[in-house]
């Protein structure tokens, strides 16, 4: 039966679609169903995993082929309906944990760039420091742009002012993004094997069906499993502790970065902007006087 497409909600986020998902599922509705339900009250990416998977695709592969860009949700929803389905686990636990770590990724990522940007924009605004001390020689009544276009000395300041310009703002440009590189959804790895221990299977089983998912093996599990064995306490529980502690890592490593970001944006200050200024700026200046001077005498 197709569907009628109401008026699109303004809200496409994964984890508002993931979280309505599980809804439904909680309520008892089947998961195809849910889908379609999604649909018709105006998620797009419901709607295309419904087109997706009324051609025959398998949901999991449908919801990852909705992953763009750099937002790891959709394909971390993916692994985790995959191995959900596979073990029998519980879609609708599985879910609210996934769209929880993506939100956590998500709400970490937001708060690095925001601590980001003010050291990020003053790299910009003094990237064209050099520009201004140009501009201000001309609005002085100095010809600094005649005596950069003439003579080995004005080409040796102009030459070498451009190249430290673009020097320093390529470092400052690099600075800024490393600082504010993501790590995906940390912790992921530990949640799909909780999801899969859920369902039932042995460690090596879920270990396997972790790998399908997503392509890498399981890192850090090995001491939380034997912590499990020892204590005698469920590894679901001390695995999802566990991806919950990386993603607090993480966090503070963005923060960390971030402040330490203004410090190492003096590095370029330094040792390019501020003499790209001096030989943008300043030395035209002098030169234009020397020469004034010269031909005075």
């Amino acid at each position: 039966m197709p569907l009628t497409r109401m008026r699109p909600t303004p809200s496409t986020a994964p984890a508002g679609t993931l979280l309505r998902l599980a809804v439904l599922l909680e309520a008892g509705v089947a998961p195809p169903r849910a889908w379609e339900h999604l649909a018709y009250a105006g998620d797009p990416a419901a709607r295309r995993v419904v087109d997706a998977v009324a051609g025959g695709e398998p949901v999991a592969r449908a919801v990852a082929e909705l992953g763009s860009g750099d937002d790891p949700s959709w394909r971390a929803l993916a692994a985790a309906w995959q191995v959900a389905v596979v073990v029998g686990a519980p879609l609708a636990p599985s879910l609210r944990a996934i769209a929880a770590a993506a939100d956590d990724a998500r709400r970490a990522g937001d708060e690095v760039r925001v601590a980001l940007a003010e050291p990020a924009a003053t790299a910009r605004l003094m990237g064209w420091l050099p520009a201004v001390g140009l501009a201000l020689g001309v609005a002085l009544g100095f010809d600094t742009v005649g005596v950069l276009l003439t003579g080995p000395a004005g080409w040796a300041c102009l030459a070498a002012g451009a190249v430290l310009t673009v020097v320093g703002r390529r470092w400052s440009a690099r600075l800024v993004r490393r600082a504010g590189e993501g790590a995906g959804i940390p912790g992921l790895q530990d949640d799909l094997l909780a999801i899969a221990l859920s369902g039932g299977v042995s460690i090596d089983r879920a270990r396997t069906l972790v790998v399908e998912a997503t392509g890498s093996a399981p890192g850090a599990d090995a001491p939380v499993l034997e912590l499990s064995r020892r204590a005698g306490v469920p590894a679901v529980e001390l695995l999802r502790a566990t991806a919950a502690l990386a993603r607090h890592d993480v966090r503070t490593a963005g923060r960390m970065r971030a402040a330490q970001l203004a410090s190492k944006l003096l590095l370029p200050l330094g040792v390019c902007t501020l003499p790209a200024f001096l030989l943008l700026g300043v030395a035209p200046m002098l030169l234009s006087v020397l020469t004034t001077t010269t031909f005075t005498l």
